[in-house]
């Protein structure tokens, strides 16, 4: 992938604030000047609130968004030129010369959106050229200035100040030197867009657009001797709650850490990378009772979490939850809230919250309650004494990946000197998104899972490297 800087803005810079100040000055003095002239309804939408919505959106992005969302400051930037190409088209000049201007407008809104998306490595030119931009401006009416006349200058004045406060905004701009990912156009609030993925891979998820119909199982088992010696000794250090969950869920993060394309997701027919956030969900019981009701555990992981951080997090997850009264975790609040809509309308609900997660616009507090954007769901039929079932994997919101794991069963193994050693396994089904990576990669990742289950003693310690998913 081509190589971008990422800008940020901060509050703490006094440009930042006076580019805000001339926004807003400009908004302002466009609204009191539309109060006492006589507009149609066409030139009040286009003329009047197209700008003040513009400047008003720069600002809000400006002064609460500017540290990861400044790059969005080229909508607005796009708003004013569309809205100087109408006030053009409403000035008879000519065809010719209305295509011109038209054409010089949204070039300087595509190079400012070029600039600020990190593909220019500097801000200057784009501030320079809004900046020359205002002088022509000026001087096109330089009758109001030399004597000052407020009268001649209240037209030419709000288009001035919104030039000049997208020439402060770039020069208050900065670039990040933290060698860290910063979102930009494409990516969504839980993951980062994959942009040099393979043809093939990229054809394939408009072939195949449902989660359901892209699944692959697989099916093994694992010698449980070392695991369970483990486990003991786990327990016998103080975590009493220790079991076999914490165990392949530390497997599968170490697992993520050695291959992180695991921790990918398809939304919108796009791939998109989750990088050091391991989202992982399970269904508990609110009360250690038969009846209690049930509810859903979402925690969030890191590669370079050993058993023990696993397992504090884990037990701090269930705790929360058993800790609130029945309904009180915020997932059981947003299903109740939901469940209250009549049937037509709720049906109209979900269709609406999939379109919007679709194009990556689900807001982010309803990613994080919900159990279908994640990495991993477990579920546990130990419980139940039952082998693992192959549970689906929902076509509404992304996770990728489901793992069962069943009951402990033993075997009588005939060995070569002829003798039969009883052995004790656990069965475990993956049902995965093959969308998201090829056959022999998760080929790879499965056996490497099932080695660290054979040996989860080396959980104990972070990993040495982290690999980095794809650009």
């Amino acid at each position: 992938m081509e190589k971008r800087v990422s800008y940020y803005v901060s509050r703490k810079n006094p440009l930042a604030w006076l580019a805000a100040l001339c926004l807003l000055a400009s908004a302002v003095l466009r609204i009191v000047r539309a109060a006492g002239t006589p507009l149609r309804t066409a030139e009040v939408w286009l003329l009047v609130v197209l700008p003040v919505a513009a400047c008003l959106h720069y600002v809000v992005i400006l002064l609460l968004r500017g540290n990861d969302w400044f790059f969005r400051t080229a909508i607005p930037a796009a708003a004013l030129a569309v809205y100087y190409g109408v006030k053009v088209t409403m000035h008879p000049m000519g065809v010719h010369l209305t295509f011109v201007f038209w054409l010089a407008y949204l070039a300087i809104a595509a190079f400012y959106a070029v600039t600020v998306s990190g593909r220019v490595r500097s801000t200057l030119p784009a501030a320079l050229l809004l900046l020359a931009s205002a002088g022509v401006l000026g001087w096109m009416h330089r009758g109001a200035f030399s004597p000052l006349q407020w009268q001649a200058l209240a037209p030419v004045a709000p288009d001035l100040l919104f030039l000049l406060g997208g020439f402060f905004g770039l020069i208050a701009a900065h670039i990040y030197l933290d060698n860290k990912y910063h979102p930009t156009w494409g990516d969504r609030p839980d993951g980062r867009k994959l942009r040099t993925l393979d043809p093939m891979q990229v054809v394939g998820n408009y072939i195949m657009p449902n989660r359901g119909g892209a699944a692959n199982v697989m099916r093994d088992s694992i010698e449980i001797t070392n695991m369970e010696r483990y486990i003991r000794e786990k327990r016998r250090a103080g975590l009493t709650n220790f079991g076999i969950t914490h165990v392949f869920l530390a497997a599968y993060v170490r697992t993520v850490a050695k291959y992180p394309a695991a921790n990918r997701f398809l939304s919108g027919q796009q791939v998109y990378s989750r990088d050091d956030d391991i989202q992982f969900c399970m269904v508990i019981k609110t009360a250690m009772t038969t009846d209690a009701p049930e509810s859903i555990v979402k925690l969030h992981l890191k590669p370079t979490d050993t058993s023990d951080v696993v397992y504090e997090k884990l037990n701090a997850g269930v705790q929360e939850i058993q800790g609130h009264d029945i309904g009180g975790s915020d997932f059981d609040k947003t299903a109740k809230a939901l469940s209250l809509i009549p049937g037509v309308a709720f049906k109209f609900v979900i269709w609406l919250l999939k379109t919007i997660d679709y194009f990556g616009f689900l807001p982010k507090f309803l990613l994080e309650v919900s159990p279908f954007h994640s990495s991993i769901f477990f579920t546990s039929m130990g419980s139940l004494g039952i082998p693992p079932i192959v549970h689906h994997l929902y076509d509404f919101g992304n996770m990728p990946v489901f793992c069962a794991f069943g009951c402990k069963r033993h075997a009588n193994e005939l060995q070569e000197d002829g003798t039969v050693v009883r052995r004790k396994y656990i069965d475990y089904t993956f049902n995965c998104d093959e969308r998201i990576v090829d056959g022999f990669y998760f080929a790879a990742g499965l056996k490497y899972l099932k080695k660290l289950l054979a040996h989860p003693e080396v959980l104990d310690n972070p990993p040495e490297v982290v690999n980095r998913d794809i650009d």
